[in-house]
């Protein structure tokens, strides 16, 4: 059974954020409010909770793409090649934002994605993602939670959201209604912007 906490966006309690950090530490999978979806995240230095997260989405955790959430442009020295002028500025834009920008990946990628070239990197505009990661002190590894109904695509109320996932993670916030619109996926690793996916985030960044 999934723990079930509330967490308020305009001011997130840091003694809920610990308690959502320290289940994060242990290796436990979180389902977690952004500034788009409901996201399923764990610790990214934590390879049996990656693992977990990859059977559920049932892909082979070397080949998934998930994203790496972090909580704010710091990060990406840590997992990103040296990048030029040009994308940095689109990030600065950008972020945080309804955006997954794929980045060319370091060779300081995580062990399961040391032979990735690319990299998806996140920075959600929503205040208790970023307060997670803050408090945690390194990126979240996510995914989006997809329904499989054909007209929903995406569960916005917490409540159902607990009831469908209560069994496969440890904790749910319930940050409040979620959105319906995943993010928007642009391809900044080749020698031009490609959208990828166009969800919430504006292409006027571009």
């Amino acid at each position: 059974m999934a723990e079930f906490i509330k967490i308020y966006p305009e001011n997130p309690n840091p003694k809920a954020i610990q308690k959502v950090v320290n289940i994060l530490r242990d290796g436990g999978l979180v389902i977690y409010p952004t500034d788009t979806v409901y996201g399923l995240g764990c610790d990214i230095t934590n390879l049996k909770a990656m693992e977990r997260v990859a059977q559920i989405k049932g892909v082979k955790l070397e080949k998934s793409n998930f994203s790496f959430v972090c909580e704010d442009l710091s990060n990406l020295s840590d997992y990103v090649k040296q990048i030029d002028t040009t994308t940095f500025k689109i990030l600065k834009r950008a972020l945080p934002g309804p955006y997954t920008f794929i980045l060319p990946g370091s060779k300081r990628l995580p062990s399961p994605f040391k032979k990735r070239k690319t990299v998806g990197i996140r920075v959600p505009d929503n205040s208790i993602a970023l307060a997670l990661v803050n408090a945690l002190g390194n990126p979240i590894i996510s995914t989006s939670i997809r329904d499989e109904d054909d007209i929903i695509e995406y569960t916005t109320d917490p409540e159902l959201i607990l009831e469908k996932w209560d069994h496969l993670v440890d904790l749910v916030i319930d940050g409040g209604y979620g959105g319906n619109e995943a993010s928007t996926i642009i391809d900044l690793s080749g020698d031009a912007p490609e959208v990828v996916r166009e969800g919430k985030g504006s292409l006027d960044i571009l």
